[in-house]
């Protein structure tokens, strides 16, 4: 992981920004999510969490995730906004992916910007490993980091250890 400094912490800013637009088209009850891809300074997919399709029969936002059984892994009813960002990207934009940057950010119930926890969700880290995502850029309160998708996906398993 490193923080970005200069230019790219300039150029980050602005992605960043981009990526809490997609935040505000959110409708979890529980968290405000967007996410973007982006390659060669042009974003190739963008997505916030939300349920599947948008359906409401889908919606379990609110429910307390002690409900679910120990095996239910992702506790959340939402697609994630990085999931949603990289079937975005693979769908309009697939042959553009490998080596792309992909921003996450969160957003308050103000649509005020917060600054993200360490890596965790080992769903959306072991898919944009795959899809051959090169980086993950969050805002930390130290600063903007960026994060090889490898060690994403390393730290995200690490997670609570």
């Amino acid at each position: 992981m490193r923080y970005v400094f200069g230019i790219e912490k300039i150029e980050s800013i602005k992605w960043i920004n981009e990526t809490s637009k997609e935040a505000v088209k959110s409708t979890c009850l529980r968290a405000k999510c967007g996410s973007i891809i982006v390659k060669d300074n042009q974003i190739i997919g963008k997505g916030f969490n939300s349920p599947p399709r948008e359906l409401e029969s889908q919606r379990k936002c609110l429910n307390d995730k002690l409900v679910y059984a120990e095996k239910v892994t992702d506790k959340t009813c939402c697609i994630h906004a990085e999931q949603r960002a990289i079937i975005d990207a693979i769908k309009n934009n697939s042959d553009k992916i490998n080596d792309s940057t992909l921003y996450f950010i969160r957003l308050d119930l103000k649509n005020d910007i917060l600054t993200s926890g360490k890596p965790y969700c080992t769903h959306c880290s072991k898919l944009a490993l795959d899809v051959g995502i090169k980086e993950f850029v969050l805002l930390h309160k130290e600063g903007i980091c960026a994060y090889d998708t490898e060690e994403y996906n390393r730290f995200s398993f690490d997670y609570g250890k």
